[in-house]
């Protein structure tokens, strides 16, 4: 049984993964958004929650940290990890604004959001989309399953072609490794000139 499960499992990944390769153009779109939103002094700002929280906080450490070679720090981060934020806006005015409230007090123009839903419907995540719209931030949506609402609000929707969180949140990690390194090399490429 446990073989099978194993089996099973690389196989649906190695499917998922190979439906990847038509976005190439679309990732490298993403990485020049990333790219530009940095030299204009903006920041990487990412939301989502449960595994999408985690690769939320997972990516903003990347850039601020090291990824494979040592660059500066890179602004970023994730709206996840402010536990009081959370529980006070949660409490004062519902999870739904957990996100949108911070995007409200921090974000500009310059910035850039990467929303993350695994079923593109989360009601927090929309919320911050919009609020980051009303501000004239650019919005771009890891999603999966069929994009959900995220798919028609966000500016560039990458929508993993899958109906299982498991893999969907695989590729999500990909991807925002793939864009870890192509802004990392960018960075030293440019510090080493």
């Amino acid at each position: 049984m446990r073989k099978k499960i194993i089996k099973e499992v690389i196989e649906e990944h190695k499917q998922v993964l190979s439906s990847l390769e038509k976005y190439t153009s679309l990732i490298e779109k993403i990485a020049t958004l990333c790219i530009s939103s940095l030299k204009k002094g903006g920041k990487i700002v990412f939301c989502g929650n449960g595994g999408s929280a985690a690769d939320s906080q997972h990516l903003a450490a990347e850039l601020v940290g090291r990824f494979l070679k040592e660059k500066k720090p890179l602004a970023s981060l994730a709206l996840s990890v402010n536990t009081s934020i959370l529980t006070a806006v949660g409490n004062d005015y519902g999870f739904g604004k957990i996100f949108s409230k911070q995007i409200e007090a921090l974000g500009e123009p310059k910035d850039l959001l990467i929303a993350i839903s695994t079923s593109g419907n989360s009601k927090n995540v929309i919320e911050a989309v919009r609020k980051a719209k009303e501000k004239g931030i650019k919005t771009i949506g890891f999603l999966g399953k069929d994009g959900g609402k995220l798919k028609k609000i966000v500016d560039i929707p990458l929508i993993v072609e899958s109906n299982n969180t498991a893999r969907i949140q695989e590729m999500h990690i990909l991807i925002g490794h793939i864009l870890c390194e192509i802004i990392e090399e960018e960075y030293i490429e440019k510090s080493s000139k």
